[in-house]
């Protein structure tokens, strides 16, 4: 599979998540701003190329891309002022946060 169709399958997995928790927010990928097309499809491509990484090393790439475009932390996701409240270490991710990690990590692990 290329790098976008199964970066597309991880947002819609996220997105589904997302709702299971009440969080609505969330866009198809067809709606989906380019940043976060391409936030999806730098995740696999990191993973493809290290395919023993962790959902943490997962996490830890996603800060440094987003740190890299200017992203702090804030306590709600304002795409406008590049604010999230995920931009925090691993440990201190919700459990259900974490677990959005794992759901990508085991995605791309079985589409590759």
């Amino acid at each position: 599979m290329i790098v976008e169709h199964i970066a597309r399958i991880c947002h819609e997995a996220n997105k589904a998540y997302c709702e299971s928790l009440g969080d609505v927010s969330q866009v198809s990928w067809e709606m989906a701003p380019d940043w976060q097309k391409q936030s999806a499809i730098s995740g696999v491509g990191f993973h493809m190329a290290h395919p023993e990484s962790t959902p943490e090393m997962s996490h830890m790439e996603w800060l440094k891309q987003k740190e890299r475009e200017g992203w702090v932390y804030g306590l709600v996701k304002d795409a406008s002022k590049k604010e999230h409240p995920c931009m925090v270490a691993y440990n201190d991710l919700p459990v259900e946060q974490r677990m959005k990690d794992s759901l990508f990590v085991a995605i791309v692990r079985a589409l590759s």
